[in-house]
Formats: structure tokens, sequence, C-alpha cells
């Protein structure tokens, strides 16, 4: 698995466990204090009517306790009546109030202490004398609301059915806690909680787009160097990633030195075998040239002389050709570039061979493609290139048959101009296809192998490529050069 897989795995783990803190916030936050109050203020209204529908039940047929008729076998009974109506309401106590005589029942049935509560709270008596004698007066249902530092009180009183002239009212009364500073702090700690988690999850994905950022422009910096030494990168801002940038550097030098050591040696190779081709081309007419002219001496016959002096001329006059093309191949002149007509130079290149073309029954001919006769002319050396494209096609009618064909085609390729030459021979011999463009490397009995050693350096010169392509019949040349050669 890939770092880049297992930092995405986590920043997906990350931002999971932000929702699911984010999703903890929010419900804490819609608990908040009022809401709870609400609810409260629900079961009060609630816990106050049960309290009354159970008095009603209680009094029915009677006409409730009169004034200072109240004794303490009443009492225990309200006070029963009201544990029964409170005992399912959690954290809720509550009585029974009259506004002349205080409080007539009171109990706490949910009380969690170490047993039954049963005193007023005494703190709390003040608002329930206040919310008893508002609901008493109004004759409906009363709520009211304090808040504390550390809690909200809640109060609810109803008058009880059917007992209004007497004032006897019914009230239950709850606390909420967790709205002071605990409360907050709490909701604090959530609030930071939540920021830190999201924050991760922002600064983990940057981390991971910084990061891929950053390894696509290397991957496009090490693309683009191709089939060449490694390229120089440029540090990335990121330790960890520069130091992987700077070993790669080090590499790509250690591998450029190897590549010149591999080149001078490729270079004393070819030079080793150009002198061996040379010594081989230069032995063969120097040892002909002095047995024809031991021969010659030793016949006395003037004729026989004569002979063998134009025997030694013909010789002679094939070394010196040997050595300018040497010294073409090795001092090959700067190109001179020049707008050139592509039509003019491929039918003078045709002309020039037309007779030779006829003599062999060879049908040689050029095409040009419709898209190179709209552009602009190209610019190049017309007689360099031209050197180029004669020796191929004259190694291309010396190879074809009668009755076949050579073709010239010109064409566009992007930014380049490809000049073809095509014939219906029998092709290049696979046992020298690699070493084609080595000088003294030939197919043809009487030829130097210089031909083909020549047009490549003169390629190489107007930075252009001089290449054999497959066929599926004859042999298939190519030169791939700008198609506005600028002089360097």
């Amino acid at each position: 698995m890939s770092l880049r897989s297992l930092l995405i795995g986590l920043w997906i783990l990350i931002v999971v466990s932000a929702g699911a803190t984010g999703f903890l916030f929010v419900s804490f936050y819609r608990e908040t204090a009022s809401v709870q109050a609400g609810r409260a203020q629900d079961r009060l209204a609630s816990a106050c009517r049960r309290i009354a529908d159970r008095y009603a039940f209680f009094a029915s047929g009677w006409h409730g306790p009169g004034a200072g008729r109240v004794d303490e076998d009443l009492r225990r009974q309200l006070t029963n009546l009201v544990q029964l109506a409170l005992a399912r309401s959690p954290e809720i106590e509550g009585g029974i109030w009259r506004e002349a005589e205080g409080s007539l029942a009171y109990a706490f049935p949910t009380y969690e202490g170490t047993g039954p509560k049963t005193d007023l709270p005494a703190a709390e008596l003040p608002t329930i004398t206040e919310v008893n004698a508002e609901a008493a007066a109004t004759g409906r249902p009363t709520t009211l609301e304090r808040r504390g530092r550390s809690q909200i009180l809640l109060l609810s009183a109803c008058p009880l059915g059917g007992t209004a002239d007497a004032g006897l009212t019914g009230w239950a009364m709850t606390r909420i806690a967790g709205a002071g500073p605990a409360y907050d702090r709490l909701m604090t700690g959530f609030a930071v909680l939540a920021v830190t988690v999201l924050g991760s999850a922002l600064w983990l994905g940057w981390l991971l787009i910084a990061w891929s950022r950053r390894i696509a422009r290397l991957e496009g910096d090490l693309a683009a160097g191709g089939d060449a030494d490694l390229p120089r990168l440029e540090a990335t801002g990121l330790p960890e990633l520069d130091r992987l940038v700077h070993a790669l550097n080090a590499s790509g030098e250690r591998l450029s030195e190897a590549r010149l050591r591999a080149a001078g040696a490729e270079r004393l190779a070819a030079v080793g075998r150009l002198v061996a081709g040379v010594a081989h081309e230069v032995r063969n007419p120097v040892a002909a040239m002095r047995l024809k002219a031991e021969n010659a001496l030793a016949a006395g016959d003037e004729q026989r002389r004569a002979a063998a002096l134009g025997f030694i001329l013909d010789q002679i006059a094939r070394l010196d050709r040997l050595l300018r093309d040497l010294l073409t191949m090795s001092q090959p002149r700067a190109p001179r570039a020049e707008p050139a007509d592509l039509a003019h130079f491929l039918n003078g290149i045709v002309a020039a061979f037309g007779d030779r073309a006829a003599a062999a029954g060879v049908n040689l001919t050029d095409r040009l493609d419709p898209a190179v006769a709209s552009s602009p002319s190209p610019r190049f050396d017309a007689g360099e290139i031209g050197r180029i494209i004669e020796n191929l096609v004259g190694n291309a009618l010396r190879h074809t048959p009668a009755g076949g064909s050579v073709e010239i085609s010109a064409s566009r390729h992007g930014e380049n101009l490809v000049i073809a030459v095509r014939d219906d021979g029998p092709g290049v011999p696979a046992e020298i296809r690699e070493r084609l463009f080595e000088p003294f490397v030939t197919g043809h009995p009487d030829g130097t192998g210089l031909g083909l050693a020549i047009a490549r350096e003169i390629a190489v010169v107007h930075g252009a490529a001089l290449r054999l392509l497959p066929s599926d019949r004859g042999a298939h040349f190519e030169i791939e050069l700008p198609w506005c050669h600028r002089p360097s």
C-alpha cells in the first residue's frame, strides 16, 4: 500500500471523527438549559394537573378543608395524595398550598437522598409562596422561572378544581443543573475539540495536496528528461522530499559521469573500427598497385607498363575518394539554412536520377503531402540535406530490381519536416541493421560503407535524425529535421 493511500485513509478517519465530534457538539448545544427548561415546564404542568386531578377525586362530594380545620390526619392524607401524584415524576417535588395557612402538604417521592424528604425547602419558600399566590389570585395555572449561577429553578402552580373559594392550589417544582460555569466549560471543551479535529482534517488535506503537487512536479521533471541523463531537480521545500531529490540529483551526476565514460569508450571503439576499416581499404589498393608495378617492371613491356600505370592511377583516385569521404565525415560543413521550395527540391532529385532509374527499369517518383504544400516554406540547407537524400536514392536504385519502384515523399509532423525514401528491394540484411550507420558497414560488395555514415553525420549537424524504419517490403529510410532550422 502506498504512502498516499495511507495518508488518505488517515484523512478519511479524521474527517469521520470531526463529523462525529460535530454531531455530539450540536447535540449538546441543543440540550442547552433553555431547551431543558422548556421541557421541564411541560413536565411541571403535567405534574401539577395530576395533583389537581387526584385532589378532585379525593374531595369529591366534599367542599374541602375549611379555614383553621386542617388537622394532622388531613395533612397526612394530603401528603400521601401528593406522593402518589408525583411518584412517576423524576426530580419533581410539590405539594398543596393555601395562602392563609401556607403549606398543607409537601412531598418529594423521587428524592435520591438518604431518606424521604419531608421538609419544605426554606431557600425556595418565598418563590413557592409567590407562585401559589398568583395562581390563587388569577384562578389560572402559573409558572415561574428563577435562573441562578449553577441551576435554573422552575415552579408551576394551579388552582385545585372546585375549591377556588377556599384558595387552595397545587404546586410542583424542579431544578435544572448545569447552567453555570461547569456547563460552560464543558461546552467550551467540546467546541475546542471540534475545532481541533476539524483543523487536523484540514491540515492533513492541505498536506496531501501539497505532497501530491510536489510529487507530480517531480514526475513531470523526470519524464521531461526523456532518454537523456536524469534532469537536475529543484528542491520542493519539504525536507523529506528534498532528501530524495538530493539523492536523485547525486545519482544523476554519477549516471552522467558513467555515460560520459561509456561514450568515451564507445568513441574509442568506433575509432578502432574506423582505423581497421581505413587500413583495410588502403591496404588492398596499395597491395594491388605494388603487384602491378612489380609485374610491369619485370615484364619490360611498354604496353603492360602503361596499363599498370593506368591501374595505379585508378587506385590512387579510389584512395583520394576514400580520404575525401573521411574528411567529410570528420569535418562536416556548418549548415546554411534558407527557405526551400520542397516541390522543386524533390523534382530536382528525381530529375538527377531519372536516367539511371530508366536504365535500371525502376519507377522513380516523388510525393508531396498537401499539408506541406499549404504551409510556409521550410528552412534548411538544401545542398547538405540533398546529399543525404541522394545517397539514400542511389542505394535504393542499386538494390531495387527492374519493374520495382522508389518513392521520395515529404510530410510535416508538428514542427518537423519528414523526408522518406522507400524502395521495393530486398531490404537491409538483418545482420547489419544495428551497425548500418557505422563506417565501412555495407551490404554492397563494391561500396566503401561510408555513405550512410556521412549522411548520419550531416543529419546530426543539422539537428536532424536519420533512421531506418521497419517495413513489410524493401527498405524505408526517413530523415526528420526541424521545419525552420536556425543556425546556432
